[in-house]
């Protein structure tokens, strides 16, 4: 699938983001406009910051996947 594709289909969901440049990011896809992406990434403390990826910057996109099932601690006997 196209990555312009894959990223509308991602729109609002938690993506990690692989980047040409060997590097990654991860956050919240929050729009697609003008050949970029904007992605909520959390910074540090209670800082959030909207950045910016022109798609000739980003190698692929990947949904988060889901959590296991929790972890239920048996009894000991």
């Amino acid at each position: 699938m196209p990555i312009q594709q894959k990223a509308y289909a991602l729109i609002g969901r938690p993506v990690g983001i692989s980047l040409m440049d060997g590097t990654g990011v991860s956050g919240i896809l929050c729009s697609v406009q003008g050949g970029s992406i904007y992605v909520i990434e959390y910074l540090y403390h209670t800082q959030f910051a909207t950045k910016h990826y022109t798609f000739n910057q980003v190698r692929d996109i990947l949904p988060y996947p889901q959590c296991p099932q929790p972890y239920t601690p048996q009894p000991l006997y």
